[in-house]
């Protein structure tokens, strides 16, 4: 008994012919079938022409009505509050992780590393500012900021947490002393 090649016809057979990859043949009714002549893809049908969904009409103002989001005490009620000393606040960030922290005062410095198990005090901050912060080792963090003993300082005690609802990243300080976190 002799293995080999079997032989297949290279000449498609008739019912084989104009059959596409998934079996789909041209017909007069349907000339070009496919999946994106049907919802939600069938941009393409009669009376549309290519292109002529992204020219956009520019929506004319709202006369004497400007559109203004909200202030962030609308939105949630602050952590806690401070007394600040000439508009200034001091913000005493303390590591009680074992990771090095990555923090920012943003519009004021550059990204700063925070080792483990440390502080640091930052001086004279104008507000509104915010801090941003993340664990270097991709870890959740739970941030508590409280008023400190002084006026304008905060306490903000960074801490290890598996809870994905208290990891915060960010907190800003508003010029009234309102503290928010997100």
């Amino acid at each position: 008994m002799q293995l080999g090649i079997i032989p297949i016809p290279v000449i498609p057979l008739p019912y084989q012919r104009g059959s596409g990859v998934g079996g789909e043949a041209p017909s007069p009714l349907n000339p070009n079938p496919s999946i994106f002549n049907e919802p939600p893809y069938n941009l393409y049908q009669r009376g549309y022409i290519p292109g002529s969904d992204t020219q956009q009409q520019p929506t004319p103002p709202i006369s004497g009505r400007v559109l203004q989001p909200p202030a962030p005490e609308q939105r949630q009620e602050p952590s806690t509050r401070i007394d600040l000393a000439n508009g200034k606040a001091n913000i005493q960030l303390i590591n009680n992780t074992r990771a090095d922290i990555t923090y920012q005062v943003i519009g004021d410095t550059e990204p700063r590393t925070l080792a483990g198990k440390s502080d640091v005090t930052l001086r004279g901050l104008n507000t509104p500012v915010t801090v941003t912060f993340q664990r270097q080792d991709g870890g959740l963090l739970m941030v508590t900021p409280k008023p400190g003993e002084e006026t304008g300082i905060l306490e903000v005690t960074l801490k290890e947490t598996t809870d994905v609802n208290q990891d915060r990243s960010a907190m800003r300080i508003e010029s009234n002393g309102s503290v928010f976190l997100n």
